[in-house]
């Protein structure tokens, strides 16, 4: 089945680790190397470490980059600081997401995205389509790596590999060409996807095993452990962190899927989708909203899900796991507004049985 598949750089490698590949959005990627618990419990109490390079990566240049890029995304472009990062949306005209990305802005006239996978295409062809000249689009996908790096001993075990300061490079932000053992980088960015402390460390993608292995070694002596996609998504979930496919798609916007602190809806620059989601955003405001769920019976829910109260469905689950840091089941799912506020006890119905939980805020981990 893998033969079908897209093939990260660091597939020779995990095949030689014996590991079970499945598809994950066209690519062939683990889903552990050892135990998704201890795999989870790593990045939060030490250090672990993913191959992400299945995410896509997007070099935008121009005199006019700027001003073309904040057109077409919800968040604020001319807000960043040359060497930051921002967390974005792209919108079609009715709200629904194409996808949420991460835009890092090497000058005012050069920018790098990293889309979703799955996504990578969808958003290459959208930024080429709408592409008046203005701007060159160079998809480096194919030829980059790049490895998460996270956890609270990650700038530890990161440290030992280059002379980099990395306590200069704060939460979203990065820097440029850093050295890593032999290799440079493209950029090493203080980012992730897990709640934990961490970095994401570009790199060409012929050198990637040569920086995952030389991680490994020097991760070593902190408990560092290679993951793969089971804790990608307990790790995440438990942060409260959305994922696209699931928490919003081309039908749900991000304000309904739950990232409108990142839609700027009054900037000075419109963008597409802009007057779609402030009529969604007025008063009445979307009549649905993603909350976060704790099961208080047994069993996990999944997503798919019906949320019920009192019998009627007033929502679906979009998320749902159990918590290897809280020893409990907790989830995402997209409610009633109105019907469903903090503190709504609820049922799910899994398998034709019903569950108790109760509506909460997506704050695991503060909890």
């Amino acid at each position: 089945m893998t033969d079908e598949l897209k093939k990260t750089p660091l597939y020779d490698y995990n095949v030689s680790q014996d590991l079970k590949l499945i598809d994950f959005g066209g690519w062939a990627l683990p889903v552990k190397y050892t135990n998704i618990q201890e795999e989870h419990h790593a990045v939060r109490e030490k250090v672990g470490m993913f191959d992400v390079s299945h995410m896509g990566e997007i070099f935008i240049t121009g005199e006019k980059a700027t001003e073309w890029i904040n057109g077409l995304i919800t968040n604020d472009l001319t807000k960043m600081s040359v060497n930051q990062c921002q967390y974005t949306a792209l919108t079609y005209e009715d709200g629904g997401m194409i996808d949420d990305l991460i835009f890092f802005k090497f000058a005012e006239d050069k920018y790098y995205v990293t889309p979703n996978a799955s996504n990578k295409d969808k958003v290459l062809k959208w930024l080429q389509d709408h592409n008046d000249g203005s701007v060159e689009i160079d998809d480096q996908s194919d030829d980059t790596g790049l490895i998460a790096l996270q956890g609270p001993d990650a700038e530890a075990v990161l440290s030992k590999v280059t002379d980099t300061d990395l306590s200069e490079i704060k939460f979203y932000r990065f820097k440029p060409a850093v050295q890593v053992g032999e290799v440079e980088t493209i950029l090493v960015s203080r980012t992730g996807y897990t709640g934990e402390d961490g970095f994401e460390i570009y790199v060409p993608g012929e050198k990637l095993e040569d920086v995952w292995k030389l991680l490994l070694e020097a991760g070593e002596a902190f408990g560092l452990q290679e993951c793969g996609l089971g804790a990608r998504d307990t790790l995440r979930l438990e942060a409260g962190l959305p994922l696209y496919g699931h928490e919003f798609n081309e039908e749900v916007d991000p304000l309904t899927g739950g990232i409108g602190f990142f839609v700027k809806l009054n900037k000075e620059q419109a963008f597409i989708g802009q007057e779609a989601l402030k009529e969604i955003n007025g008063e009445e405001k979307s009549e649905r909203v993603s909350r976060g769920f704790d099961v208080t019976g047994k069993g996990i829910v999944r997503e798919g899900a019906k949320v019920l109260l009192d019998g009627e469905e007033i929502g679906e689950v979009t998320s749902g796991t159990k918590s290897p840091t809280l020893d409990k089941a907790i989830g995402m799912a997209i409610v009633d507004r109105k019907k469903a506020p903090i503190g709504t006890e609820v049922e799910f119905e899994v398998r034709r049985r019903t569950i108790p939980g109760i509506i909460t805020k997506k704050d695991w981990l503060k909890r």
